[in-house]
């Protein structure tokens, strides 16, 4: 369907009001008509417009919701709009790069329709029998370089991930059974440990919330020891997985989604372990390992494609949606990916 290139529209925005402490509310955002646009990319400007389809909610986000500027991304400022992953269709282009009908996944704004002036912020998406929204979720690929190359897993080793029925931890998982691994999983809800167990094909999986003592839980679904631990939440968890690591264990520190809401963050105990174990524990980020987009894409694509990967969403229709179920992923409402639609294709 044609976006009546030339038509003005105005815009619906996601606005931060201000820099926030704590965990994030639904009230830190608000829903915006920003100033008429033009449906065109600017003549001589090198940009191109896009529709946003799909917009992920990511708990790094979080970070950049404060006056904090230490990170690998600066804060966002306040009464702008908000920026994130997302999956988008060009419109207009003033770029050769890039055509009308293109879909293309990457940085964007939380907003109807965006003009983008760093082409090199998106890729072009090739549409197949994947649906669009995973591109921002299952072909997100944290878990994929997280996985392989952070936790250099072989056959037959003990695997623990935490926040399991999460965007990552879901994809985790399931790479590791089927690269022949034992697979536990924890998740905060009896509905997401039953999904992990009978949809994920994980071959353990327990509430942490209904575990008093975690490392008595973990030795229960580890008598031998942890061999891997993919890292999502921080806190008492690690500090619990820290007694339990074998020699030589590996730890990828994804994300600490335990620790976001605090202004003042835990200190981690049993780090003495590291030693005594010989552990590597190593955090990462996704874009360091770009390299390695185009196998991945082929790999988890083709595992998709064959059905030997599930993959979870929980998809919130409409714009208006994005700061209530953003603000719902601090508090583990979201069962799988969580993913706002903005449009339709």
């Amino acid at each position: 369907m044609g976006e009546n290139i030339g038509r003005v529209v105005e815009n619906k925005q996601i606005i931060l009001k201000g820099y926030i402490e704590g965990a994030p509310k639904e009230t830190d955002m608000e829903l915006k008509l920003g100033k008429k646009m033009k449906l065109e990319a600017p003549k001589g400007s090198g940009a191109f417009l896009v529709k946003n389809l799909y917009l992920s909610c990511d708990p790094y986000m979080r970070a950049r919701m404060r006056d904090f500027h230490g990170s690998y991304l600066p804060p966002f400022v306040p009464g702008s709009v908000v920026e994130g992953f997302g999956v988008s269709k060009v419109v207009d282009s003033d770029n050769p790069n890039f055509k009308p009908g293109d879909i293309v996944s990457g940085f964007t704004g939380w907003e109807e329709y965006s003009l983008i002036y760093k082409p090199e912020q998106l890729r072009k998406v090739q549409p197949d029998t994947i649906p669009l929204s995973y591109y921002i979720g299952l072909l997100g690929f944290t878990a994929y370089v997280g996985y392989y190359e952070i936790c250099a897993p072989k056959k037959n080793e003990y695997v623990f991930v935490s926040a399991a029925s999460g965007a990552v931890g879901q994809l985790v998982g399931q790479l590791a059974k089927l690269h022949g691994c034992y697979v536990v999983g924890s998740a905060g809800t009896s509905q997401k440990v039953d999904l992990l167990k009978n949809k994920l094909g994980f071959d353990e999986a327990f509430n942490y919330k209904e575990e008093p003592d975690l490392d008595a839980a973990l030795k229960r679904y580890f008598p031998q020891g942890i061999d891997i631990y993919f890292e999502n939440v921080g806190g008492a968890m690690l500090e619990a997985v820290l007694l339990n690591m074998r020699v030589h264990g590996r730890v990828a520190i994804c994300g600490m989604v335990s620790q976001h809401s605090m202004t003042d963050p835990q200190g981690i105990r049993n780090l003495f372990n590291l030693i005594t174990k010989r552990v590597r524990m190593q955090g990462f980020l996704q874009s360091d390992f770009l390299h390695l987009y185009p196998k991945f894409l082929e790999d988890v694509g083709c595992l998709y494609k064959q059905g030997k990967i599930t993959y979870l969403e929980d998809i919130s229709e409409g714009l208006e949606s994005g700061p209530s179920a953003f603000a719902g992923l601090f508090s583990g409402k979201n069962i799988g990916k969580q993913v706002v639609c903005v449009a339709h294709e």
